[in-house]
C-alpha cells in the first residue's frame, strides 16, 4: 500500500473554509484522513509542508489540447501551473469524429479558430480513428501528467453527418442528418465524453476566413442534438456565443427543456462593453427557472503578446524583416539591434490590412514588463507613451521588443479591459454563478499563454486584490471544487476524505509567473509562447508526485477521465 503524509500544512481545502493548519494522509492515491490534529502514520512518505499552502489540484475546463494530449506526455503549459485536470474539446472544435481523408478539414478548423498551426497538427496528430468512441479508446490509451476529460464538439459531428455541406454556416440539415447527428452524439457521451460543446461566435472563423458552420444551427438541429443527452448524467453544454439578440435565451431555453447544465464563456468584449452585465443578468434569470447554468470568467484580460519570436508583430510584412528573420537566431538579432535596419524595417512596413489592425490595437497595448501585473494604467499605453518621447507608436514598439536582448514582449488586452482596470474580472469572479475558465490552454499558441493565469490570479491576492473581498480561500475553491463539481468531477476539487489525492503544496510568498518566451518544441518545429511559473514546491495527481520546485518528475499517473465522477 502506497502511503503519503503531508505534515503541518496550511491547509485551504476547495470548500471556501477558513484555512487551518493540520496534516493530510494519502493511501492508494486517496486522501485518507484530513485533520487538524496531527495525523500518526507509517506512511511510506512524509512530507513538512510548514509554511506552505495545500490546496486542491487545480481544474482547468477551459483548454484546447485534444491535438497536443496526443504527443505531449506533460501537458504544458497547465501542468507548470498546479492544474491537475483539464477538460478539452470546447468552444464547438475537436479532432473526432472524422472519416478517413477529412482529416485535414477538421486542421483547418482548429488552426482557425485556435491558432494551431497546421504544419503542427498534421506531424502531431496520429488520426488512427473515426468515431468518437474510437478517439475515447485512444485517449484512454494515454498516460499523462495530469488527468483529462473531453467534450463532444458539434463542428466535427455535424461535418461527419452533412458531410462537405456541414462547413456552411448557412446549411441546415436535414431530419436524417439530425437523427444521426442525435447517434453520434448519444455514442460519444456512451463512451465516456464529458458533455457537448458548440460555437456561435463571429469571432471564430476556419483558416479561409468563414464563419465555423455551427455559427447559425437552428432549433431542431439543437433539440435533436439535446434530445440525445438527455438520459446522461455526463449531459454538459459548453457554449461559446456573443450572445447578441436573444441568442442565450434560445440555448437556454433548449437546455432548460432537457435539463441539461449549462456552462457559457463570460467576458467583457469591448465592442460591446456592457454586455457581460447582461448576460449574466440572463444567467441568474435562467437559473431562478431551474436551469443549472453558469458564466466561465477569466482572472486577467484576455491578453495577447506581440515580439519579434512570436507570431504576431507590426513589421511581420515588411521585406527587410522576413529577409532579417530567415538569419540564424544570434545574427538576426545583431541585424535587428542596428538603426539603419530599425529605420529600414519601419519604413518598408506596408500600410496594409495588417498595419490597419496593428494600429487599432495600440490603445490597448503596453510595454510587457518584467513584473508586469496585468492591470497597467492607460497612461502606460504606447500612444502615451509616444507623445511623451514625440516617437511615432511603431518606432516605440520596435524600441520595446529590442529590449532583453529582443526578446522583450508587448501586451495587448484585447478582451476584460475595457476601461483600463480590472473591476468587470473582479465583479465575475466574485458572483456566485461563476466559475473559472477561459485559460485556452493549448491554443492561440503563437501570440497567448492565459493558461498561466491560475498562478497570477492568486498572485495577485498579495496585492491588488486584497481589498476586494475575493479571499484566497473563495478563489481556490472557485478553481477546484466550482469547476470540478459542475462539470461532473464530484471525485476532486477538494481536500476531504475519500476524494482523490490531487494535491498543491504552495510557497505563496513565492508565487508568481515567470516572463514569457517564445520556445520551438512543437512538432514540425512550431513555435509557441510559454510561461511557466515559481512557487509549486510540489504538485501531486492521485497521491503521485508529478512537479516539484527542480521540474518534472516523469512520473505520469494522469488518466482520460470517462463521464461523470462519483464522490
Amino acid at each position: 500500500m502506497s502511503t503519503l503524509l503531508i505534515q503541518g500544512g496550511t491547509i485551504i481545502d476547495g470548500s471556501g473554509n477558513e484555512r487551518f493548519t493540520g496534516d493530510l494522509l494519502v493511501e492508494n492515491g486517496i486522501i485518507k484522513l484530513v485533520s487538524k490534529k496531527k495525523i500518526t502514520s507509517h506512511a511510506n512518505r512524509k512530507i513538512n509542508a510548514d509554511g506552505l499552502l495545500v490546496t486542491p489540484g487545480w481544474v482547468d475546463i477551459h483548454t484546447h489540447y485534444d491535438g497536443q494530449i496526443t504527443w505531449d506526455k506533460y501537458v504544458t503549459p497547465s501542468s507548470w501551473h498546479g492544474v491537475s485536470t483539464v477538460v478539452m474539446g470546447n468552444c464547438g472544435v475537436g479532432f473526432a469524429p472524422v472519416k478517413k481523408n477529412n482529416e485535414n478539414f477538421l486542421i483547418k478548423l482548429m488552426e482557425g479558430v485556435e491558432d494551431i498551426p497546421e504544419t503542427v497538427l498534421a506531424e502531431g496528430v496520429d488520426f488512427n480513428w473515426e468515431t468518437f468512441p474510437e478517439y475515447i479508446n485512444h485517449l484512454n490509451s494515454l498516460s499523462r501528467t495530469l488527468d483529462f476529460g473531453v467534450l463532444v464538439p458539434h463542428i466535427p459531428v455535424r461535418f461527419f453527418a452533412m458531410g462537405v455541406k456541414g462547413a456552411d454556416f448557412n446549411s441546415q440539415p436535414t431530419n436524417d442528418e439530425i437523427s444521426l447527428m442525435k447517434q453520434i452524439v448519444s455514442e460519444s457521451l456512451a463512451s465516456g465524453a464529458l458533455g457537448f460543446s458548440t460555437s456561435r461566435t463571429k469571432k471564430h472563423t476556419t483558416k479561409d476566413g468563414n464563419y465555423v458552420s455551427s455559427l447559425n444551427a437552428g432549433k431542431d438541429e439543437l433539440l435533436g442534438i439535446f434530445s440525445a443527452m438527455k438520459n446522461y448524467t455526463n449531459s454538459l453544454v459548453e457554449v461559446n456565443s456573443d450572445f447578441a439578440d436573444s441568442d442565450f435565451e434560445f440555448i437556454a431555453n433548449i437546455a432548460l427543456k432537457y435539463n441539461l447544465p449549462l456552462s457559457v464563456l463570460l467576458l467583457q468584449v469591448h465592442n460591446a462593453p456592457q454586455r457581460w452585465n447582461e448576460t449574466l443578468s440572463k444567467i441568474k434569470k435562467f437559473k431562478a427557472k431551474g436551469l443549472s447554468v453558469n458564466g466561465q470568467v477569466g482572472s486577467r484580460p484576455i491578453g495577447m503578446l506581440m515580439s519579434f519570436d512570436g507570431s504576431i508583430n507590426p513589421f511581420i510584412n515588411s521585406p527587410t524583416f522576413k529577409l532579417i528573420n530567415e538569419m540564424p537566431s544570434k545574427e538576426r538579432k545583431e541585424n535587428l539591434l542596428l538603426n539603419d535596419v530599425k529605420l529600414k524595417i519601419i519604413a518598408d512596413t506596408p500600410k496594409d490590412d495588417h498595419l490597419d489592425w496593428i494600429n487599432s490595437l495600440l490603445p490597448r497595448c503596453f510595454k510587457f514588463e518584467d513584473n508586469f501585473n496585468y492591470e497597467p494604467k492607460e497612461i502606460q499605453n504606447i500612444l502615451s507613451i509616444s507623445r511623451q518621447l514625440n516617437k511615432p507608436p511603431l518606432e516605440v514598439a520596435y524600441d520595446w521588443m529590442l529590449e532583453k536582448n529582443c526578446e522583450r514582449m508587448i501586451y495587448h488586452a484585447f478582451e476584460n479591459y475595457n476601461e483600463y482596470n480590472l473591476d468587470v474580472v473582479r465583479t465575475l469572479l466574485a458572483d456566485e454563478d461563476t466559475i473559472c475558465g477561459l485559460g485556452d490552454g493549448g491554443a492561440h499558441v503563437g501570440y497567448l499563454c492565459d493558461s498561466s493565469s491560475v498562478t497570477s490570479m492568486l498572485k495577485y491576492l498579495k496585492s491588488d486584490l486584497s481589498d476586494q473581498n475575493l479571499s484566497i480561500e473563495y478563489l481556490i475553491k472557485k478553481q477546484t471544487k466550482e469547476t470540478a463539481h459542475f462539470f461532473g468531477l464530484n471525485d476532486r476539487g477538494v481536500l476531504l476524505q475519500g476524494m482523490k489525492a490531487d494535491v498543491n503544496l504552495i510557497d505563496f510568498d513565492n508565487l508568481d509567473v515567470t516572463y514569457p518566451s517564445i520556445a520551438n518544441d512543437l512538432p514540425a518545429g512550431g513555435k509557441r509562447v510559454i510561461q511557466k511559473s515559481k512557487g509549486y514546491f510540489k504538485t501531486f495527481v492521485s497521491g503521485v508526485e508529478v512537479y516539484n520546485e527542480f521540474g518534472f518528475t516523469e512520473n505520469f499517473p494522469g488518466r482520460l477521465i470517462k463521464g461523470n465522477q462519483k464522490s
